[in-house]
């Protein structure tokens, strides 16, 4: 494979012609208002030793490697690679906490093992081709995250990467507008326990997700239960067991492994719903022979970033930052937490949750209804499928409005937590608070 040869020579690969690492290749990927092959020249100019286009008119020398499809071409030689080096791959998928588990296991693992995984969203049909071919000789372990908004896109995604084990941490109600339905979210889930079945080795799974044992019924795991990896918060004969101790607001648990190895884990993770993301991590370190003192030390150490479940401490306030995404299931799960922290002065500033088609004024309405059956000291509510819903909230269409009444009338020595799907701008109001 050509390709391949010149790849390993230059095994850095770029698709933004104005960052070229000196000597890297350029794969001319097309967008829906852009033709890539026509920044090939600048590519190369920036430091590029090749480019990869898809366009004869812009090949003019042997620096151009002519392909049919570039982005085919750089999914097959991440397979290629992939293959080439045999590094194990955990794929992971889900709903809501595919990240924060990745960031989890990927803490674990390091505790024993030269890994690669996936760094910040690089999860679609670009990005793991991507994290793939980021893999050296020396890893042996990859996380891998997969994401989807479509049906299908997670049969493409293990085509691509090959995983060995998988994972999905949940499935809930989102990108409805692609799926069509919650059974549209499910049956593309289930794409990574099918592709497991066929081709991989085993799949871990929350024994007390009734969606997700279904869904591992389906695909025949109900009957091959060396391959079924389980864990549980309700059942305390599951591979590991886990309980709350504590989330006040950091998250406490004690786990007990394999009914003999018990452990007790201090994260600093906000939200009691990130204690199944926390017991896959126990789950896939143990799978793979992690110790419980590596375990707790990898899960004790890290701390989450990116505006996922993190506690940020301001002059006057504390803030419980999900800023990232939202969809129903993670929306109701951050409020339920809220709600339960035993804290004083709690403030929330939610955002719409976006792709949710012909559900979003029910489940926004939904929203209103949760929020309605507690007692917080203030509510703020941002986006326009909030702005119409029926409530007596205080309510803004668009987030520089909520800044400026933020501004006016301060927030001071209070809790607050901030949710929104990404498209809000959430984190814009961090400024002020």
């Amino acid at each position: 494979m050509e390709l391949y040869s010149l790849f390993k020579k230059h095994p850095v690969i770029c698709t933004d012609s104005r960052i070229c690492p000196q000597g890297s290749i350029f794969f001319a990927l097309r967008g829906d208002n852009f033709n890539a092959n026509a920044f090939a020249k600048n590519a190369l100019l920036n430091g590029c030793a090749y480019a990869v286009v898809d366009d004869a008119d812009f090949a003019i020398d042997e620096r151009y490697v002519l392909v049919e499809n570039v982005l085919d071409t750089l999914q097959q030689l991440a397979t290629y690679h992939r293959k080439q080096l045999g590094t194990t791959i955990i794929g992971i998928t889900g709903t809501n906490g595919k990240t924060t588990s990745k960031e989890l296991i990927a803490s674990v693992l390091k505790e024993k093992y030269n890994i690669h995984f996936t760094q910040g969203n690089l999860n679609n049909h670009i990005g793991v081709p991507l994290t793939l071919l980021q893999l050296r000789p020396e890893h042996q372990l990859a996380v891998v995250e997969m994401g989807a908004n479509h049906p299908g896109e997670i049969k493409t995604l293990c085509r691509i990467a090959c995983p060995d084990v998988g994972l999905i941490t949940n499935v809930g109600k989102a990108h409805l507008e692609g799926f069509g339905s919650f059974e549209g979210v499910k049956a593309t889930k289930s794409e990574l326990y099918d592709y497991i079945q066929h081709f991989g080795k085993a799949i871990f799974i929350n024994e007390d997700n009734a969606h997700l044992m279904e869904m591992a019924a389906d695909k025949g795991f109900a009957s091959q239960q060396d391959r079924l990896i389980k864990y549980s918060i309700e059942n305390n004969t599951t591979n590991v067991y886990g309980q709350i101790s504590s989330c006040s607001p950091f998250l406490s648990m004690t786990c007990k492994i394999d009914s003999l190895t018990d452990c007790s884990i201090n994260t600093q993770l906000i939200g009691s719903y990130n204690a199944e993301n926390v017991l896959a991590a126990v789950t896939i370190g143990h799978y793979f022979g992690v110790d419980a003192e590596q375990i707790k030390h990898g899960l004790e150490n890290y701390v989450p970033q990116n505006n996922r479940s993190q506690l940020t401490v301001t002059e006057t306030n504390k803030l419980v930052v999900d800023a990232y995404n939202a969809n129903p299931t993670s929306m109701r799960a951050a409020i339920h937490n809220f709600g339960n922290m035993e804290v004083e002065h709690k403030v929330l500033i939610l955002g719409d949750m976006l792709e949710l088609g012909e559900q979003s004024e029910t489940e926004h309405q939904e929203i209103i209804q949760l929020l309605e059956s507690y007692h917080f000291d203030r509510v703020i509510l941002v986006g326009s499928f909030f702005a119409t819903s029926k409530h007596s909230f205080l309510s803004f269409a668009h987030v520089d409005q909520a800044i400026q009444y933020l501004t006016e009338h301060a927030v001071v020595n209070s809790y607050v937590l901030i949710k929104g799907s990404r498209g809000i701008k959430l984190e814009k109001v961090l400024n002020i608070l």
